[in-house]
């Protein structure tokens, strides 16, 4: 009852979103995508991890690209601001929902991608991040950019990538050459 509880609440905010995709609001529909990433490739995930999965994107509109200034410096701080807002957030779902302070820290971990490399479940929702980028948004977004740049964002979701993850990539997507490169290694 608790999951369900905090699913809905999430999907409530983000069905406020302006943006629409396929005719519903984009983080609503971003949210529901990375559930079922998560369902297909952890199956046995623990609820911080289904929690934070769908609401890795919580309200991402109030916070956009633009309020902040061009460049690198400026795109590390907007999404570190986005990560502590999303995990604030969605905290915040998890307590009224009745989860204890330990899982609502958990899925804040999570969001806030702290332990990347070393703890296996913010591992996780960045291999599911990356599925759900490759599955529903790569192609419009290679569309959109030179082949350098594409190379450069594939590298980079590469190595956010566990080793299994990456290995799955390399099995389920047909990937031409120098993007599956850099899935390889």
């Amino acid at each position: 009852m608790k999951l369900e509880t905090a699913l809905e609440q999430i999907d409530a905010a983000n069905a406020a979103d302006p943006n629409l995709e396929d005719g519903e609001p984009a983080a609503l529909l971003y949210g529901r995508r990375m559930s079922e990433e998560l369902g297909r490739l952890f199956p046995q995930a623990a609820d911080p991890l289904k929690i934070a999965a769908r609401g890795q994107h919580i309200e991402r509109w109030t916070s956009p690209r633009s309020a902040y200034p061009e460049g690198k410096a400026g795109y590390h701080a907007w999404r570190r601001d986005l990560a502590r807002h999303h995990a604030d957030r969605v905290g915040g779902i998890m307590a009224a929902a009745g989860y204890s302070d330990n899982a609502i820290e958990a899925a804040a971990r999570m969001l806030r991608k702290e332990g990347l490399k070393r703890d296996a479940d913010v591992q996780a929702l960045e291999d599911v991040i990356c599925f759900v980028f490759l599955k529903w948004y790569f192609a419009p977004f290679a569309a959109k950019h030179e082949d350098a740049k594409v190379l450069d964002i594939v590298q980079k979701t590469a190595c956010k990538m566990s080793d299994d993850g990456r290995a799955r990539v390399l099995a389920e997507f047909d990937l031409p050459e120098p993007l599956a490169a850099a899935f390889s290694g």
